[in-house]
């Protein structure tokens, strides 16, 4: 059984910053790719980013310059730190763990509001 706890969600007023954790545990072997995907109320989910094992980073265009995925492997977690939100990034966060094998794992999501 793999496990995600995501932490860090909060209120923040725009222009201020959120880091967002999330760590794995359970029976996990060979993590690939580690990435973070929100959802916004009537909206569906999309990627944010994406670390994979080899180093590699991917950033959806509105979050490039102002979101940085990092991975800690020897604790099988994931972080996301955010910078200058804006009320657009208001959003469910969930994190999303996949294995070399293809399995795929989601967390139960932490909630980001950036409101006044």
């Amino acid at each position: 059984q793999v496990q995600l706890v995501e932490s860090g969600g909060g209120l923040v007023q725009p222009g201020g910053s959120l880091r967002l954790s999330c760590a794995a545990s359970g029976s996990i072997f060979r993590i690939n790719v580690m990435g973070w995907y929100r959802q916004a109320p009537g909206k569906e989910r999309e990627l944010v980013a994406t670390a994979t094992s080899a180093g590699g980073t991917n950033y959806e265009g509105s979050v490039k310059g102002r979101f940085t995925i990092s991975r800690d492997n020897a604790k099988n977690t994931v972080y996301l730190q955010m910078n200058s939100l804006e009320p657009d990034d208001t959003a469910v966060y969930y994190c999303k763990l996949t294995t070399f094998t293809g399995l795929e794992y989601w967390g139960k999501g932490t909630l980001v509001t950036v409101s006044l």
